[in-house]
């Protein structure tokens, strides 16, 4: 693929995933307080640039280029989560060959600037809810390579668990599930809630876990598992379910909001693109 095709495909999947009525989740005519779609589709476009140019660069400089694209476009952080998933992705879709295997290549090789160039990323974005660590914190000057850093995270963040799992739920869950529910002939929008859906009941979403607690990340994941026994999407059961548990989701500081579940979802939607699901 072309590092236009590459940027093209990362740029689709940030806005069918921002797009679909995912529970708990911003999409159209469905905002936040701070934060709105149109956000969302300026974050989408704002990272074209810095992915199409994630074969030539350093993995941190893509994610950091990124980063200050999108501060440009909207003050919320709208995408940090997606742009380090996607950005290694996108450095491996470069390097051709199993997608899989080239990704695993790409971590590996990351370096101690990798870390400082994410560290610097992390604090332009100011996440909510993102805690100080023990060890390798962002308010520190790094001493580990990017890997190592997010392995020491893994065990409370669903990001960093994707490079220390050599991304499992994007690959063994999300994207299989994506693909399944296209082979089934629902809409993308179907899809992708399916895909999100599909995801959550799988772990607990760690932003919920970090903002509201893990009894809270636990519950809502075992809400997640009945809606799709209910039928999820494919049911006017589901569909019902699907509904009380969005609104559920719903408070005025988005504490039950499974943004990591979005971000993981964004990332299984570029994979299943880049492995040829749009054609």
């Amino acid at each position: 693929m072309t590092a236009i095709d590459i940027a093209a495909a990362a740029q689709l999947a940030c806005l069918l995933e921002a797009s679909a009525p995912k529970p708990g989740n911003v999409s159209p005519g469905r905002h936040f307080a701070d934060t709105r779609y149109e956000h969302f589709l300026a974050s989408a476009a704002a990272i074209g640039q810095p992915l199409a140019q994630a074969g030539t660069q350093p993995l941190g400089a893509t994610i950091l280029h990124a980063a200050k694209a999108t501060s440009a476009w909207t003050r919320s952080n709208t995408n940090l989560g997606i742009v380090l998933l996607l950005a290694p992705i996108a450095r491996a879709a470069f390097q051709g060959g199993d997608l899989r295997s080239s990704l695993r290549t790409v971590l590996e090789a990351t370096t101690v600037g990798d870390t400082r160039a994410v560290y610097d990323a992390i604090r332009l974005a100011s996440p909510g809810g993102l805690g100080d660590a023990n060890d390798q914190d962002v308010a520190d000057e790094p001493t580990v390579t990017l890997l190592e850093a997010m392995r020491l995270a893994a065990a409370y963040d669903g990001i960093a668990r994707e490079y220390a799992t050599g991304f499992a739920t994007t690959f063994d869950i999300g994207a299989p599930a994506l693909h399944a529910a296209r082979a089934a002939r629902l809409s993308w929008d179907d899809a992708v809630v399916e895909t999100f859906l599909t995801i959550l009941a799988a772990a607990p979403d760690t932003h919920i876990a970090r903002r509201g607690g893990a009894d809270l990340a636990g519950d809502i994941t075992q809400r997640a598992g009945e809606v799709l026994r209910a039928g999820g999407i494919r049911s006017e059961e589901g569909r019902k379910a699907l509904v009380y548990f969005d609104h559920s989701l719903r408070d005025p500081r988005n504490i039950g909001n499974p943004g990591t579940t979005a971000d993981l979802t964004a990332a299984a939607i570029f994979v299943a693109l880049l492995e040829g699901l749009w054609t």
